[in-house]
């Protein structure tokens, strides 16, 4: 193996596959890079066994090889490097020499073999989206997503791919987000993503990139340029999140989002750490927010709001409305509500965008 490539590149191609190698790992090539050296240039792969990159930079090629170095102290090396051209040069199986100037250093490595191969995700018939739709989607939707481990399944994001459109949906039990844009060709196929192979999407492919996304039984890999993505999915029936999307909200509030988030913030100073429960009031054209926390004191604060329907008194969760308007595209948003324990649904308001997108929360009860 023997190569030059400029340090930009190797830059490049390192930070690409730098997030998906692990920080621990009892498996010591994991803690590796694999580096390939082909006519196309030289691959460079991470994984976690969960999540796969791989991806090809430009490289003057002497001889092809492959081995797995270190890849902290690869990526240290390549940032410290003086601007100039790495050669790059195999002496023995498993121990590589990179000189760039006046700098030469060697590294030890563990062969090729060792490194665990990549699922087989065939792109044929994949489906084809602008990469800026997947971040759109992906941007609006996965902060919904769980992080407990005792249901799993909603550990995941749900990808509901259809010839006509492709839908995300997230949810914790507690609130949800679900968007759905516009999409061409592809069959149909009901998908359960990882949040995290998702941020590496977000973070791999520019928004103008054409991104093919294709699956084997139990894997996704998403391909555009040189980079491939590969993520294991998650298994199992997704809840059937229709049943609590409410048809029947009748009471409907016009806010402003950047005023009711303030208050929101102002009111969770004193609210309980446990529950972090906000009472809402809604009547005539402003909603009063009150907080009542026995060891801790109690608050309250006033908006003036557009509001249709009889006053209702409501109890929430002040972080999860917050994180929901947080993730709202537009200045003003609209809230609709059926009683005090049903779910509401937050929605933007005019939003002129072919992207349709709502997202709900579950109310808490005012009385323990």
């Amino acid at each position: 193996m023997k190569f030059t490539i400029t340090r930009e590149q190797l830059q490049e191609g390192l930070s690409a596959v730098a997030a998906a190698i692990p920080a621990k790992t009892t498996l010591p090539v994991l803690a590796n890079v694999l580096v390939e050296v082909t006519k196309q240039g030289l691959r460079l792969s991470g994984t976690d066994l969960d999540i796969a990159v791989t991806t090809t930079v430009p490289a003057d090629v002497d001889a092809e090889g492959a081995v797995t170095l270190p890849a902290k102290k690869l990526v240290d090396i390549a940032r410290e490097l003086p601007s100039g051209p790495v050669r790059i040069t195999a002496a023995g199986e498993s121990r590589v020499g990179i000189e760039c100037g006046r700098s030469k250093f060697k590294l030890l490595g563990l062969p090729r073999e060792e490194f665990p191969s990549f699922p087989a995700v065939k792109f044929d018939g994949a489906w084809k989206a602008a990469a800026g739709v997947v971040h759109k989607l992906v941007g609006h939707v996965a902060f919904a997503a769980s992080t407990e481990e005792s249901r799993p399944i909603l550990n995941g994001v749900l990808w509901e791919l259809r010839p006509d459109h492709m839908r995300m949906v997230a949810t914790n039990g507690h609130r949800l987000a679900k968007m759905d844009v516009p999409a061409q060709g592809g069959s149909t196929a009901d998908l359960i993503v990882p949040p995290k192979a998702l941020e590496q999407v977000r973070r791999l492919f520019a928004a103008d990139e054409a991104l093919e996304i294709a699956r084997s039984d139990n894997h996704i890999g998403f391909r555009a340029g040189g980079t491939l993505v590969f993520s294991r999915l998650i298994e199992g029936p997704y809840p059937n999140y229709e049943q609590v999307i409410p048809r029947e909200n009748d009471k409907v509030a016009t806010v402003d989002k950047a005023a009711m988030a303030a208050a929101l913030r102002r009111m969770s100073v004193v609210a309980s750490d446990q529950t972090h429960r906000i009472r809402l009031a809604f009547s005539g054209g402003a909603v009063k927010f009150s907080v009542q926390t026995p060891d801790l004191g109690e608050a309250q604060d006033e908006l003036a709001v557009t509001y249709e329907g009889e006053p209702l008194e409501i109890g929430f969760n002040a972080t999860y409305l917050l994180e929901i308007l947080k993730y709202m595209p537009t200045d003003e948003v609209r809230i609709t509500f059926k009683a005090p324990e049903r779910a509401a649904t937050v929605e933007p308001v005019g939003w002129d965008d072919p992207a349709s997108y709502m997202a709900l929360v579950m109310p808490l009860r005012l009385v323990d």
